[in-house]
């Protein structure tokens, strides 16, 4: 390809197919004149013909006379407009008689195969255009007739209409590319506006769009499409930047009563209770941060991981099971009672591991935010086709208000309500990656103090 710009390569392949276009149209303009000419002078010569005939003679011998003062009267004594020139051959194709304008030239039998079939020579250097015929009397062939005109005057006409076509193909392919290069760029114009705002566009600012074509068409679409991908992108960016200043804050917080509790700690001497309660203080908090790196690893692990999750059959009953019996130390410390209700073994096609975080992030929710001789349930069962998981508890519940955002990262409900409920904030949000990894539907509706049910739709 040419190094053209977009604008010149849209007007240059116009060009090409108008240039078909157009080379079509003057060899058919050219072959249907052309044809006209020559059906025009094939008609004069059969008129010549029909006149001829019908001035000649025949005596009972077979010998024809020409009637000569019709013959003079006619124009057949020029040589410049149109002339027609005519011989007479006898049975023995010997030439009897001819046309004036002749002079010292003749006509040229050519064959009996030839006959009534018009045939393009020449006569001294001049193009003509002849036929030759019999004479007859009854069926008996008494001689030949041939009449032929000058071609001089229709290939003038040609050459001429060539010479006009040839010189105003490449004039008028000049003009229609200036004709369209103009247009085309009339028409890439919100190309331009799409490189214009594209070269503003960095990192750090992304809230520049482009402004949409009046015609709906293919670039107003384009145009549309990339404002959109500008926009995720920028949402996505604002997110990670909001991810990347509350996981700093999350981490800084452990690390700072870690560290507030160990410059207290060596300031002065302690007794071994004392040194025992910060030191396991310092544990909890340690554990607190390696879970809390644990859950944002987790997060950039299955972002977008997809194409890993695995398609297996996945026995809910067992999962479910064993996630309950693994927490069990966590209701047993708040003597809450697990209840389950599995009418059957439910088998769904899904990721056993991926499921088993969010069931485990889910029944250790309801645990955490269930008070003490509290009571948790989960029940599973078939819905319109469906395998339907519900884990219901009677805890401190959610604001209707508070629902929307509580798959955000880091957001927790009324934290400062109940300092005494421990968490990152990234559990729920882990929970919604990981179903929307699996196509699983989840559904939360909570009463504040009467509790939250949590509905998993498997597909």
């Amino acid at each position: 390809m040419l190094p053209f710009s977009f604008k010149n390569r849209i007007a240059f392949n116009y060009i090409i197919s108008t240039a078909l276009l157009i080379s079509f149209v003057f060899i058919v303009l050219f072959q249907t004149v052309k044809l006209q000419v020559y059906n025009h002078i094939n008609e004069d010569i059969d008129n010549e013909i029909v006149k001829h005939l019908g001035e000649i003679e025949i005596d009972d011998n077979d010998n024809f006379k020409i009637n000569v003062d019709n013959w003079r009267e006619r124009e057949h004594n020029t040589v410049d407009v149109n002339p027609v020139f005519v011989a007479f051959l006898d049975m023995n194709n010997k030439l009897i008689d001819k046309s004036p304008n002749l002079k010292g030239l003749k006509l040229h039998f050519l064959g009996e195969q030839n006959n009534h079939v018009f045939v393009d020579t020449s006569l001294n250097n001049i193009p003509i255009r002849q036929i030759q015929t019999e004479i007859k009397h009854g069926n008996k062939v008494v001689g030949h007739l041939i009449v032929a005109m000058s071609l001089d005057d229709a290939e003038m006409v040609l050459i001429n209409l060539r010479n006009i076509l040839l010189i105003s193909f490449p004039l008028i392919l000049l003009v229609l590319f200036i004709i369209a290069r103009i247009i085309a760029g009339r028409s890439i114009k919100p190309v331009s506006a799409i490189i214009e705002t594209s070269s503003v566009i960095t990192k750090d600012n992304l809230s520049s769009r482009i402004e949409l074509p009046k015609n709906k068409d293919e670039l107003y679409q384009l145009s549309k499409t990339i404002n959109e991908l500008l926009d995720r992108i920028e949402n996505a960016v604002e997110r990670e930047k909001q991810f990347t200043s509350d996981a700093s804050h999350e981490l800084r917080t452990p690390l700072a009563v870690i560290k507030g509790t160990l410059e207290v700690l060596i300031r002065k001497p302690r007794t071994k209770e004392e040194y025992t309660d910060k030191i396991n203080f310092c544990v909890s908090e340690v554990d607190r941060l390696n879970n809390l790196v644990d859950q944002l690893l987790l997060l950039a692990r299955f972002e977008n991981q997809k194409q890993f999750a695995k398609r297996e059959d996945v026995l809910l009953n067992s999962t479910f099971l064993d996630i309950i019996t693994r927490l069990s130390p966590k209701s047993q410390n708040k003597n809450i009672t697990v209840t389950t209700n599995f009418p059957k073994e439910y088998y769904v096609k899904t990721d056993n591991y991926l499921l088993s975080i969010i069931v485990g992030n889910l029944i250790s929710n309801a645990l955490k935010y269930t008070p003490k001789n509290g009571t948790v349930s989960i029940n599973m069962s078939t819905e319109n086709g469906k395998t339907v998981c519900k884990i219901k508890d009677n805890g401190i519940g959610i604001k209707k208000e508070e629902l929307d955002k509580i798959f955000e990262q880091f957001y927790r409900s009324d934290a400062s309500v109940h300092p005494e409920i421990k968490g990152t904030g990234l559990g729920l949000s882990i929970v919604k990656k990981l179903c929307l990894l699996l196509s699983i539907q989840i559904e939360i509706s909570s009463t504040i103090n009467e509790g939250t049910e949590v509905v998993l739709i498997f597909p």
